[in-house]
């Protein structure tokens, strides 16, 4: 784990680049974490895998939903046969 402070990194900006290709970078201002340098492919694994655990929390919601208002689900195929498809 790499941690900098900013001004370091204001100035060493280079390497907090070449260094966050291998782990996260994190900068400190007065030894406190304010801000996280990763590389773009993480980045975008991160932000995939936040969708996915979005769209699994919305189901499990609407799961808890169902159960509290003592609904029957209607089965998918009851409903792409309803809308024509």
């Amino acid at each position: 784990m790499t941690e900098i402070t900013l001004t370091d990194a204001r100035d060493r900006l280079a390497f907090v680049v070449d260094q966050s290709r291998r782990e996260p970078v994190y900068l400190t201002r007065g030894n406190v974490r304010v801000a996280v340098v990763v590389d773009t492919d993480s980045l975008a694994r991160l932000l995939s895998d936040a969708e996915e655990l979005a769209d699994i929390r919305a189901v499990d919601a609407a799961w808890d939903e169902t159960d509290r208002l003592g609904e029957t689900p209607i089965p998918w195929k009851d409903v792409t046969r309803e809308v024509g498809l």
